[in-house]
């Protein structure tokens, strides 16, 4: 069997007749010749050739060269990384004593050919030298690829929704095959979460109709087959704008179905990349839309539970509070951002015997237990102020009940209670922010007012009393609305204090400033509650 020879061959020798004589024995045996008379020519021309990625695959250097000797010229090759891995093969017909073999060998070069020499010698060494740098480029291309495979499932695993999770596969789809690279999630409902490379985001996909045209095509084509699979779609089918403005590209699809074979993952390139694309890219690819499905599976998951919790708590959290004589009562409440976990933040305002009973509070945890706890912590407020509103009171109930039925969970609330006509407010604080009293002539001060943690069982302070003056408001919120991870949270409560003092008037704008300021793309819920004396 005869071995391939179709490699470029670098020959750097400034004797003519040499240089012809062993350019000829190459030429025969299939290689191309690239000829150069000097250490300085070799460097220039593979400069150039480095600029188009078209290195040679073996040098055969002269020792005894004008300019500078060939083992110098090797170790100034070896030193440059893009052309460290060209095999060197010195030659000599003066230089042959085994001192001048292991001098080439120590500088980096891959044999040494005494000359003249035979011409089946010279083409079986230079056979070796290429066959061995291509086994090595072969084994760090492998690696790296499953450097790139490693990275891309780490950070499609840490994805904290589809989106990211759909834009973490292309990006590592997009380094696998070295072009352009699309990832379709589809969930049961048909809903399409799709992710591009960096640099790619803005042109995916380009209108409504080529988002629905992939929807249903992708769906098409995972229908007919189980497992891993691949396909290649002819341009006229596949909508335009995900690799190129016009249609007329084909491309090639690599999906599979979660487990629970609810949903749908596509990783899509181009049919006609940059390079060529071989078998183990293939196995590469389809090992990251293996593992890119194992991950949708429990985001998607996720999302129906997310939706769950936030359709509990919009629905016991009221929309309109009850008339309350004698205070201007606000709230907002704003779910955390997409892909983040919901908590169990809630508020409330309620008439009682004794004034208006204000909370507000957080379920530690998140998901749709959080949510739950925070139902039951409501209703049992509102059951036992009817009975009894002090806050020190309620706030000891509230933590037995959490003991009793709840015994691994625990919560934040700060109660108010406020006499609308004599201003005089008791504060009882559980393990939470402490309320902010904002003053109109600009200033603002936090009440000195703290206890432990709904569901210790922990002795509990003595209400803080305070009176609330008609030009001043009380605020009330949940740590969603300030807290960040990497800073300490008295940090953030003096720069809320700040910006409640330097909002306009009302207990409207103040919420809505506030939300203004610190409310965007927050990883926790936020709950705020102002009040102010009618």
């Amino acid at each position: 069997m005869t071995e391939q020879t179709d490699s470029t061959v670098l020959v750097v020798d400034d004797a003519a007749a040499s240089r012809y004589a062993m350019g000829a024995v190459l030429r025969r045996a299939g290689h191309r010749v690239v000829p150069v008379a000097s250490a300085g020519e070799a460097l220039v021309e593979l400069d150039v050739r480095l600029r188009s990625g078209a290195l040679p695959d073996v040098a055969l250097v002269d020792v005894g060269l004008p300019d500078m000797s060939g083992f110098e010229l090797c170790r100034r090759l070896k030193a440059v990384p893009p052309m460290a891995a060209l095999p060197v093969v010195h030659f000599s017909a003066a230089s042959v004593a085994a001192v001048d073999r292991c001098r080439g060998l120590d500088a980096g070069g891959e044999a040494y050919l005494t000359v003249p020499a035979e011409p089946e010698e010279i083409e079986a060494v230079v056979r070796a030298a290429v066959r061995g740098a291509r086994i090595r480029n072969d084994a760090e291309d492998l690696a790296r690829q499953l450097t790139l495979l490693s990275e891309t499932i780490a950070a499609v695993q840490a994805a904290r929704g589809p989106e990211e999770l759909a834009h973490a596969a292309a990006e590592g789809t997009a380094r696998l095959t070295g072009g352009p690279a699309a990832v379709f999630v589809i969930g049961e409902d048909g809903r399409l979460h799709c992710g591009a490379q960096r640099g790619r985001a803005s042109a995916l996909p380009p209108d409504a109709g080529a988002r629905e045209a992939a929807v249903q095509l992708i769906r098409q084509v995972a229908a007919r087959a189980g497992g891993v699979h691949g396909t290649v779609v002819p341009g006229p089918l596949w909508p335009p704008g995900f690799f190129h403005p016009r249609a007329g590209s084909d491309a090639r699809l690599v999906m599979t179905h979660t487990q629970d074979g609810k949903a749908v993952v596509c990783l899509a390139t181009p049919a006609d990349g940059p390079r060529p694309r071989g078998p183990r890219t293939d196995t590469l690819v389809a090992r990251l839309a293996h593992a890119t499905a194992l991950a949708a599976e429990t985001l998607l998951l996720y999302q129906v539970e997310r939706h769950i919790a936030l359709t509990l708590q919009h629905s016991f959290l009221p929309k309109r509070l009850p008339e309350l004589p004698g205070v201007d009562v606000v709230v907002r409440y704003v779910p955390a951002s997409r892909n983040t976990e919901i908590g169990g933040d809630f508020y409330a305002a309620l008439r009682t015997s004794r004034g208006i009973l204000t909370a507000v509070g957080d379920v530690a945890g998140h998901s749709l237990d959080a949510a739950t706890v925070m139902v039951e912590i409501r209703h049992a407020l509102r059951a036992y102020c009817v009975e009894e509103p002090d806050p020190g009171v309620l706030a000891g109930r509230l933590d037995r009940m959490l003991q009793h039925y709840h015994a691994d969970i625990t919560a934040t609330v700060c109660l108010a209670l406020v006499d609308p006509v004599t201003g005089r407010t008791r504060i009882a604080n559980a393990g939470h922010i402490p309320p902010l009293v904002v003053h109109d002539d600009g200033s603002a001060a936090y009440v000195e007012a703290s206890g432990p943690l709904l569901g210790l069982g922990l002795g509990r302070p003595a209400p803080t009393e305070t009176v609330l003056e008609p030009a001043q408001r009380l605020l009330m919120v949940t740590d969603g609305l300030i807290e960040s991870r990497g800073t300490d949270l008295a940090v953030s409560m003096e720069h809320l204090r700040n910006a409640a003092a330097e909002a306009p008037h009302g207990t409207a704008a103040l919420c809505d400033t506030l939300l203004d300021c610190f409310g965007r793309d927050r990883e926790d819920d936020i709950a705020l509650l102002a009040l102010r004396l009618g």
